[in-house]
């Protein structure tokens, strides 16, 4: 059986999204709303920690930014994350506590959970990363199919997402190998590894190794 719920794969209490996530069985069922939750969120953050710095953009002052970096709104930087010089956030974005987002990274409709990782040359698009996940230098979250239609997730058995939008699905404490590309609606359970140069689609087990197509090891193997 897969396990691919938001129960399965991410700690609620690492994000400032957990109440909204909670209201989902599977996490791409939350990118629809993710702009519209920052937007009721953002102006009930406390003033002692947060400023706003444009419209539907509130910012941890605890939060180190760049001044090279292009932030849109609706977004949320957490306290101690750190936005790096070149850093392009298009808009509905949560950065979580003490998180990286490197150079020249672009994020767009994505939640990032506490201590996540995408420091380097990275696109993360219509995605969720759990908590301290970390995608290598160029890696990248393929959020559309090139034939336009409808995003599926296929594991054991096949998901239909409904959505033409669909990234990836990251669990906890998930490592993301260089350069490797993420398809579609791809899932990848709490603490496992992709190795780098990798194409990767499908759902990968929680605690196993993505070596190649067709190569999946469990980690204690």
């Amino acid at each position: 059986m897969d396990r691919i719920t938001i129960a399965d794969l991410y700690d609620l209490q690492e994000t400032i999204a957990g109440e909204y996530l909670s209201r989902f069985t599977y996490p791409w069922e939350a990118l629809e709303g993710i702009s519209d939750f920052i937007k009721a969120l953002g102006p009930t953050l406390d003033p002692e920690r947060f400023e706003q710095r444009g419209e539907d953009i509130w910012v941890a002052k605890s939060a180190t930014v760049a001044p090279t970096a292009c932030l849109n709104g609706p977004l949320i930087v957490d306290e101690e994350a750190e936005v790096r010089h070149c850093a392009f956030v298009r808009g509905s974005a949560i950065v979580g506590k003490k998180a990286v987002v490197g150079n020249s990274t672009e994020l767009k409709n994505v939640i990032l959970f506490n201590k996540v990782q995408v420091p380097h040359y990275n696109y993360v698009g219509d995605s969720i990363l759990g908590h301290g996940s970390h995608m290598g230098a160029g890696s990248i979250t393929s959020n559309v199919k090139s034939d336009k239609l409808p995003v599926k997730v296929k594991g054991e058995q096949t998901y239909e997402t409904g959505r033409k939008k669909v990234g990836a699905m990251l669990g906890d404490f998930v490592e993301v190998g260089c350069n490797s590309v993420l398809n579609p609606g791809t899932v990848i359970g709490r603490h496992s590894n992709v190795y780098p140069t990798s194409c990767v689609r499908g759902v990968i087990p929680e605690a196993h190794i993505f070596k190649a197509p067709g190569n999946i090891v469990p980690k204690n193997a």
